[in-house]
């Protein structure tokens, strides 16, 4: 009953609707009450409450210098995101768990060609969930060169636990912003999934962004792309939502203390390049 219902909802048009009411001037008076309603703490946030002229620019909102140091070692992979572990481990038979026996293939989250999935065989997928009162903006986990991306449009399934555990392959039906980029851990891609409600993702390299009307899919390769410090923003989601991290075989250690439902910070260690 849950899929029915959320499937046959006009997800996207809702989600474009709730974007601009968002960005509204009456949006704005809404803002202390989510403040409460999600317990945000608003001593880290960059501005007083009172500045941000609508819901949105707080959804978006920047932290205070300093707030999440990003760990310095040279070795050290940091997140990307505040949120929380969905689903993480080895890439197996070019399959990423979705929830218990609910899988997707690495092909169809990438929605690219075999050869291009097969260089991520046995190695590391993390997926962490944003919800809506966490830091919504995004950061390199480690230094990096951007190569490529690719923008799949699709659906706006919500990504908690109703779309998780009632949509199979819930990332691969949805919208979907997917940054490259070349690093000391090899190729990494940095998958950002849009989620219902806005579902936009936005990055800091171009005009690319989600959940677009009538948008076509399209991979652009970025020569001479930017270069990005580990912990640089890259971009950012204007409600909760999802990124996943793919590494290459050998690459990469995720840190023991990573499971199911731990929460992270963006900028501390969560695993280490294996040199």
């Amino acid at each position: 009953m849950a899929k029915r219902i959320i499937t046959l909802l006009p997800q996207n048009t809702l989600s474009r609707l709730a974007g601009r009411l968002g960005r509204s001037r009456l949006s704005k008076y809404f803002i202390k009450p989510y403040i409460s309603i999600f317990n945000i703490n608003t001593e880290e946030i960059e501005k007083p409450v009172a500045e941000y002229p609508h819901l949105t620019a707080f959804f978006t909102r920047k932290l205070k210098a300093g707030t999440r140091p990003v760990c310095p070692l040279p070795e050290a992979i940091v997140s990307p995101v505040d949120g929380k572990v969905a689903q993480f481990g080895p890439i197996h038979q070019g399959t990423l768990i979705q929830a218990k026996n609910i899988n997707y293939t690495v092909k169809q989250l990438l929605g690219c060609s075999e050869e291009t999935a097969a260089k991520y065989e046995g190695g590391t997928f993390l997926t962490i969930y944003l919800s809506p009162r966490d830091y919504h903006r995004i950061h390199m986990p480690l230094d990096g060169r951007l190569t490529k991306l690719t923008y799949i449009p699709g659906r706006l399934f919500p990504v908690n636990s109703i779309g998780v555990y009632h949509v199979p392959g819930l990332f691969t039906k949805n919208e979907r912003l997917i940054t490259y980029a070349s690093t000391s851990a090899g190729e990494i891609a940095i998958v950002k999934v849009g989620a219902f409600i806005v579902g936009s993702v936005k990055v800091a390299y171009g005009e690319h962004a989600t959940n677009v009307k009538n948008g076509q899919m399209y991979s652009k390769r970025l020569n001479d792309g930017p270069v990005y410090k580990k912990g640089e923003e890259v971009g950012l989601f204007e409600f909760g939502s999802t990124v996943i991290l793919l590494f290459k075989k050998d690459k990469v250690a995720l840190n023991e203390r990573i499971r199911g439902g731990t929460f992270l910070r963006y900028g501390e260690q969560i695993g280490t390049i294996i040199t």
